[in-house]
């Protein structure tokens, strides 16, 4: 095997390990963002069917 040969192995290598952590850091990134969005979905969707409170004054004299 000539020196040659042991160099473009070489670079091919380093060229498919820097592939590989580009696409495990893009890939972290994706589930980063799709986490972020799903927990604001979450914080500003306010609960369905919630209490509602009214409060009625009543004037002095008018209750028996």
């Amino acid at each position: 095997m000539s020196p040659a040969d042991r160099k473009t192995r070489r670079r091919r290598r380093r060229t498919q390990t820097a592939v590989r952590w580009a696409i495990r850091l893009a890939l972290a990134a994706v589930v980063f963002g799709a986490g972020v969005a799903l927990g604001e979905a979450l914080h500003d969707n306010p609960k369905a069917g919630g209490t509602i409170t009214y409060v009625h004054t009543f004037p002095p004299g008018s209750t028996p």
